[in-house]
């Protein structure tokens, strides 16, 4: 490990799943501009939509996402049919559109919906938005608390493409944040989706939990490629537990030290590539012939909200508490606030509490942080000229850039910038040199790099 990483490791930097970040969003875009940007999507072009479920029926102490317990279902079943009448919503804000191409159920755990009335929500989005014919449906699960009947749905509402929480296999990690999971629970999901036809798995896993060693990191990933996941994503655990409160039950004396971290991001990469995988930007390891190493390969990567994706669409509606809805003229974000997003569906309003306008500076920054981030590498004066802005205009940025050349972080030759694949977790710490409003964020606002 080169030792002049390790300050650079302990900055906390936005993940950039888009730019501008959340973090700069505020209150002077909202209802209005979100039905004004939707209404101007491109006639006949095709869109995106991402579902959020906020409910988990165990909660994992590790996790930061916006997720609760409902104890019962009722809190649920209510949230689903509020869910329903905002697709309607936003079915009758967006402009003339080509269909949804990629539906994506996120959460906490989309598994909390019964079968009817995940089955339900499918049908309201084709009937309201269209569906492709060659559609991705996508599903987060969590192994624990599928029920019977849901692998079924799944199946009969066209799903394509499920991702498995696995995170760690090693029973003290398990304990120690609140997810026990048995390896068998998780191949025995693995085979009942294939058996209903859902064939393209995706599995994440973590390093950086309490009690996590090298060794449990290693055999996560061998479990992964054994069970022919498709995808693999390799997430480090963010420990903020000044935003996420449930992360105090976690004691900080057992979490791995930054030099440990680094060790077990490492040997996950080495593991996946010997069984076959191609990295992917930050955290992502893909089989050749998944659609992801393909648009990888053909330069055709692109970075949202649900992270990488080979998803061209360029407008993306959100639906349910806390989403994030992308559109070329800029962000929304819906209320946080589940009683204030299920009053603002009910009175017929789109649920959105902030956002940003993008400038003409942000949409710059913003193709050349997503190029770093997709390709680790970017000219700036060909981001320039792609965009319409005189040549130079990013120089700023390349001038952080190479103070980062003496690390090993990346390399400046002329314009381009190039991270080198054994510098490839501190991607992040290299597309923040593009960033013009990181300075104005809370250092506390983001995860460390590593």
């Amino acid at each position: 490990m080169n030792p002049d990483w390790l300050d650079h490791a302990r900055r906390a930097v936005p993940r950039y799943t888009s730019y501008p970040t959340a973090a700069d969003f505020t209150a002077a875009a909202g209802e209005a501009e979100a039905a004004a940007w939707a209404a101007s999507a491109p006639r006949g072009e095709p869109l995106s939509v991402y579902l959020h479920i906020p409910f988990c029926e165990t909660l994992c102490w590790y996790c930061g996402c916006a997720t609760s317990v409902p104890n019962g279902y009722a809190r649920v079943g209510a949230y689903a049919a509020r869910l329903q009448q905002e697709a309607d919503l936003w079915a009758r804000a967006v402009g003339e559109h080509g269909g949804i191409g990629h539906l994506h159920f996120g959460g906490g755990s989309p598994n909390a919906l019964r079968a009817d009335d995940f089955a339900a929500l499918v049908a309201r989005l084709k009937s309201g938005f269209g569906l492709r014919g060659d559609a991705e449906i996508a599903v987060e699960l969590d192994p624990r608390t599928m029920h019977d009947g849901q692998v079924e749905a799944f199946a009969a509402a066209g799903v394509t493409r499920v991702s498995l929480g696995v995170q760690t296999l090693a029973p003290a990690v398990q304990a120690a944040v609140n997810r026990i999971q048995p390896p068998d629970m998780v191949a025995g999901l693995v085979a009942d989706l294939r058996r209903a036809g859902i064939g393209a798995i995706n599995m994440d896993l973590m390093y950086g939990l309490p009690h996590q060693t090298t060794e449990d990191v290693a055999a996560a990933a061998r479990f992964a490629a054994e069970q022919g996941a498709a995808r693999i994503s390799v997430f480090g655990y963010a420990h903020v537990p000044w935003f996420a409160k449930h992360q105090k039950a976690i004691d900080d004396a057992a979490l791995p030290d930054l030099p440990d971290r680094l060790e077990q991001a490492g040997v996950a990469a080495d593991v996946l590539k010997a069984a076959g995988y191609r990295p992917i930007g930050l955290d992502h390891y893909a089989r050749a012939s998944d659609p992801l190493a393909v648009a990888a390969s053909e330069g055709r990567l692109r970075r949202n909200f649900q992270g990488y994706t080979d998803d061209p669409c360029e407008t993306l509606i959100g639906m349910g508490a806390t989403s994030i809805s992308q559109f070329r003229e800029g962000f929304v974000q819906n209320c946080k606030d589940r009683k204030i997003w299920g009053e603002a569906v009910a009175a017929g309003r789109l649920p959105v509490e902030r956002g940003i306008a993008l400038t003409p500076d942000d949409r710059l920054r913003a193709r050349a942080i997503e190029q770093l981030m997709c390709a680790l590498e970017v000219d700036a004066n060909a981001v320039c000229s792609e965009m319409g802005a005189p040549e130079g205009c990013l120089e700023d940025a390349l001038a952080r850039t190479r103070a980062l050349q003496p690390a090993g972080l990346c390399t400046v030759d002329g314009s381009v910038v190039r991270v080198p694949d054994s510098a490839r977790l501190f991607l992040r710490t290299v597309a923040q040199c593009f960033d013009a409003r990181t300075s104005a964020a809370p250092e506390q606002r983001h995860a460390k790099a590593v």
